[in-house]
């Protein structure tokens, strides 16, 4: 990360972090208030199978405001359908953001088998605009997508999707509320306990 820091301070690039979720129709369970002897239930048809994938980047550049770019993609259990996001998915994916952001990148982003794949090492070295940064083998704490995460599921806690347009929808709709929140990207990245200020070598 010091790294990173430093090389983004010299090229007025954008840090990135990168990370995946997903979302299934059964929605996510939590507390809730209720008259005693009178359990609440959501109810769900148990019809139908699908999820959404979500791929999303935390952007942050000290003296900027954070900006939060993300693209779903809808699996409908189809035979043959691709379960996640490929290697193009993930380079149009940072080839839109880098247009958006018009700077260069330092994408910092886990071990996945697409990130690390040939072809996906082949895309990135095309890309002179492009640094990446892998994060250690297992350190959600250290990705402030991981908190994006939990703030959009905690809002679609107790929702029951009619299906998995219905899904979508509703994860669309949670994430734009956290891209007009930016003060949330800021905590998410506060919390990982690293700063935007680049470290003596």
């Amino acid at each position: 990360m010091a790294v990173g820091k430093r090389l983004a301070a010299a090229q007025g690039a954008w840090i990135c972090f990168q990370d995946e979720a997903g979302q299934v129709l059964r929605p996510p369970v939590a507390k809730t208030w209720a008259r005693r002897g009178h359990t609440p239930v959501v109810e769900v048809s148990g019809k139908g199978s699908g999820r959404v994938s979500i791929a999303g980047l935390v952007c942050l550049k000290p003296g900027q405001r954070g900006r939060l770019m993300w693209r779903t993609r809808l699996h409908r259990g189809r035979k043959g359908e691709r379960g996640s996001f490929s290697e193009d998915d993930y380079i149009a994916f940072l080839d839109q953001t880098h247009q958006r952001l018009q700077a260069p990148i330092v994408l910092i982003w886990d071990n996945l088998n697409t990130h690390v794949s040939r072809r996906m090492h082949a895309l990135i070295a095309a890309r002179s605009w492009l640094t990446v940064i892998r994060l250690p083998s297992y350190a959600p704490d250290l990705n402030p997508a991981e908190g994006v995460w939990r703030w959009m599921k905690r809002g679609l806690t107790n929702i029951a999707a009619h299906g998995v347009d219905h899904l979508a929808d509703l994860v669309r709709r949670r994430l734009r509320a956290c891209q007009q929140q930016t003060d949330l990207l800021a905590g998410f990245f506060a919390n990982t306990g690293m700063t935007l200020d680049p470290e003596l070598p």
